[in-house]
Formats: structure tokens, sequence, C-alpha cells
């Protein structure tokens, strides 16, 4: 029984798929509180889908994919900032037009050229094709990207909530918005050779929101995140060894679980809560 158990962590490549879950989960798990504090959901799905173009230009100057989706992904972020500020149209207006626009001249950029490059992979992820090179970039990533929003998640708390309030106090509130939007756009490039852009966008929004349903303070919300986000990713991976699936897709199934059971918990509690105080004015 044991040795059934223990199975999946035998194989190289599964070796691989735990390691690259537990350096891809803390970086995706912070930065998804902040997005859902600052309502920036959509821009985790456009920068995501937006880094397409960067990464087939890339392939083709023979250049790091890594560089090219970077590259794109703060494109696509500076893009939606100036529109934004400078026309009547919403922000996630702009962030739907941008993202879909750079995405198709990705898919028109991929088509046109003559390859045996799979696109799978990069926009459904390969976590148990991983490799050292895809470990070590990832690992640098979430160490920069975690410790950046560690050391300033109170600057970028108020920032979040108040930016003029931010301004006042001294914050270079310019530095935290762009930095941030890096931290997004090199947080997606961690993930990319785990769980593709498609499916990125679920550990840049799902954490941080069952977190937000669960506990109270900014501080527990990302101790919740982090821990919800690794456990997920952890036994997402362990599951689809044996149930014969596509880990990444396991993982976002197991956190959607976890968000609606979160969900339905604090609607229960808010009803006893409710109830409660109408017996007592009673």
């Amino acid at each position: 029984m044991t040795d059934t158990l223990l199975l999946p962590f035998q194989f190289p490549f599964m070796q691989n798929a735990f390691w690259i879950a537990l350096l891809v989960a803390p970086p995706t798990a912070l930065l998804s509180c902040f997005l859902v504090l600052k309502g920036w959901a959509l821009m985790g799905d456009a920068v995501s889908h937006a880094t397409l173009p960067g990464i087939v230009l890339a392939w083709i100057l023979g250049l790091p994919l890594i560089a090219g989706a970077f590259a794109a992904g703060m494109s696509c972020a500076l893009l939606t900032g100036y529109l934004s500020h400078n026309s009547r149209v919403k922000q996630d207006t702009v962030m739907g037009v941008v993202f879909s626009g750079m995405f198709a001249v990705g898919i028109i950029m991929y088509t046109s050229i003559e390859t045996n490059e799979h696109l799978d992979h990069i926009l459904f992820g390969n976590m148990l094709g991983v490799g050292p090179q895809d470990l070590w970039t990832s690992g640098l990533i979430a160490l920069l990207v975690s410790g950046l929003l560690i050391a300033k998640w109170k600057d970028l708390l108020l920032h979040a909530f108040d930016p003029a309030q931010a301004q006042a106090s001294g914050l270079r509130t310019g530095v935290l918005h762009y930095g941030l939007l890096a931290a997004l756009s090199l947080t997606i490039v961690a993930t990319l050779s785990s769980v593709g852009l498609i499916l990125a966008v679920a550990l840049l929004v799902t954490p941080g929101a069952i977190a937000f349903l669960t506990v109270r303070s900014f501080g527990a919300m990302l101790w919740v995140s982090a821990l919800v986000c690794t456990a997920s990713m952890l036994l997402g991976t362990y599951a689809s060894f044996y149930i014969d699936s596509a880990p990444a897709a396991t993982i976002v199934l197991i956190l959607t679980l976890i968000f609606f059971l979160a969900f339905f918990r604090r609607i229960a509690v808010m009803r006893r809560t409710s109830r409660m105080t109408t017996e007592a004015q009673q």
C-alpha cells in the first residue's frame, strides 16, 4: 500500500512536476491577493494571453522565449494603461480589446511560419515535461517576485486601496504601479512551462479570491492564499498521476472546488449571523 502511494515520487518527470508546483505556487498566490483587491483579475488574463506574439517573435529571432513573453506582457499592460487614461472607454473594455488583439496576432504569426514546434505546451503547459532549465528559470523568478511582494506588501496594499493617500504619504505610486505590472509579467513567464498561458489566470485569481472569502486581514489573506495554492498544486499533480489527467487542469479544478466551498461557507456564516441578530433584537 505504501509503495503504491509513493509511486509518483519515484519517476523523475513527476519529481520535476512537484518541484515546479512548489516554485510557481508562492508568487502566483501572493500576486493574486493584490490583483483581487485592485480589481485586476482581467489584467492577469490579458497579460497571459498577450504574451503569445512575444513568444513567437522571440522564437523566430532565436531569442529566449521568456524575454519575448516578458516584453509582450509589459507592452500589453502599458498599452492598456495608456488607452484607458486617454479615452472614455473603461479599463476592462480596453483590456479585452488589447489582449484579444495581441492573442490574435500571436496565432497569425504562429500559423504563418513553418515549424515543427507545437503550440499546445505554450497554451496549456507541460508540467510532466519540465526540465532543469525550466526549474531554474521559475525558481529565480519566484524568488524575485515573492521577495519583492513580501517586502513591499504594506505599500502595495495602501496603493491598492487609496492611491491618493499613498501618494500623499510620500510613496512612489508610479513605481508601485509599474512594479506590480512587471511582477505580473514575470510571474506569467514563470508559469509558461507548467500551466501555460490559458490556465495561468486561474492561479493568478482563484487563490486570492479564496483567501478573500475566508479571512478578514490582508496579512492572513497572503498566508491563506499561499497555503491553498501550494496544497492545490501538489494535490492536483499527485491526483493526476492516478486518474491519468492533465496536471494543470486538475490543479485548476481543485482550486475551483475550494473556491465554491469557501463561497458557500461564507453564505452560511452570513445567514447564521443574520438569524442570530434578528433573534437577539426580538
